[in-house]
């Protein structure tokens, strides 16, 4: 066998070889990705093995792998790994994006929504974000009109008005996904209109000769703790500043001033929930409207 070996090296020549190694090992290794893409990485063998709740591999088990390839010449060693070429999670203008993650802890018994970190940033950094603490399911921020990022796509999937990013894990929803041969916002409970930027702008009356009237928007709030007893609106901090200011004192028309107040700015108009859940903020109708 060996005297084999040496005969077909002596045949073929050190430069043949060369060259046949780097046809066989080194060229199909080389992946490109390109400028708005990433590279979802695939480990083939692995004596580790994935947990049963978590799809994505951070100590090389194999299986999904959570770095990705960035755009550009990659290298990874085809024996080993297999890639697939994913777009960035890309926010049209008017639109936002809900973020669904698939890794990290579970929720807690009645939680509706995962708590945010700020270290989270935008969800780019998966490590981070499972280091972190950070829960599986609907995350509590959005991602704004024109955001571009590479996102994870088996660590997070983003809802859009148009399409949905990411590969999903749930049996249901891949069944779904090979039935229909997409996802689509309809598929998570969600209307396109709920994925268009609120805008709340004055509009002309029908009654009124075509007037322009101006509009405020009411808000309901769905996550959150209850309303105490007797409250049909949550306002933050409840009334504790009112009391304090009768307590001092102040006239009626500092009262009112101060009950008409906005308390708006300490969650960027409800758009933080994270920051309206830390500041007290309760489930149900709000106080507080959008001018």
């Amino acid at each position: 066998m060996i005297k084999a070996l040496l005969d077909f090296y002596f045949w073929i020549g050190w430069e043949r070889l060369t060259l046949l190694l780097l046809v066989i090992l080194i060229i199909p290794s080389l992946r490109v990705i390109g400028p708005t893409q990433v590279g979802l990485v695939i480990k083939r063998l692995s004596f580790k093995k994935l947990s049963e709740d978590n799809p994505v591999g951070f100590k090389g088990e194999a299986g999904y792998q959570a770095d990705l390839l960035m755009p550009g010449l990659r290298f990874k060693f085809w024996i080993l790994y297999k890639e697939e070429k994913h777009p960035w999670v890309q926010v049209p203008a008017g639109e936002i994006g809900v973020v669904i993650s698939q890794v990290g802890a579970p929720l807690p018994i009645g939680a509706k929504s995962a708590v945010y970190k700020k270290v989270f940033g935008n969800f780019t950094k998966i490590r981070e974000f499972v280091k972190e603490s950070g829960q599986k399911g609907v995350q509590r921020p959005v991602l704004p009109p024109g955001t571009s990022i590479p996102i994870h796509p088996v660590g997070f999937l983003v809802i859009t008005k148009n399409r949905v990013y990411g590969v999903p894990v749930s049996p249901e929803l891949k069944k779904l996904m090979d039935k229909t041969g997409g996802l689509t916002p309809q598929s998570f409970g969600l209307h396109t209109e709920q994925l268009d930027v609120v805008r709340i702008e004055p509009v002309p009356s029908r009654e009124e000769g075509g007037k322009t009237i101006d509009m405020v928007g009411i808000i309901t709030v769905f996550e959150g703790d209850p309303l105490p007893s007797g409250d049909i609106a949550s306002r933050l901090g409840a009334f504790v500043d009112i009391e304090e200011l009768e307590k001092r004192g102040e006239n009626d028309a500092r009262l009112i001033e101060t009950i008409l107040g906005s308390k708006n700015n300490l969650h960027n108009n409800y758009q933080d929930i994270q920051a309206f859940l830390e500041n007290g903020g309760r489930i149900g109708l709000q106080h507080d409207p959008l001018l």
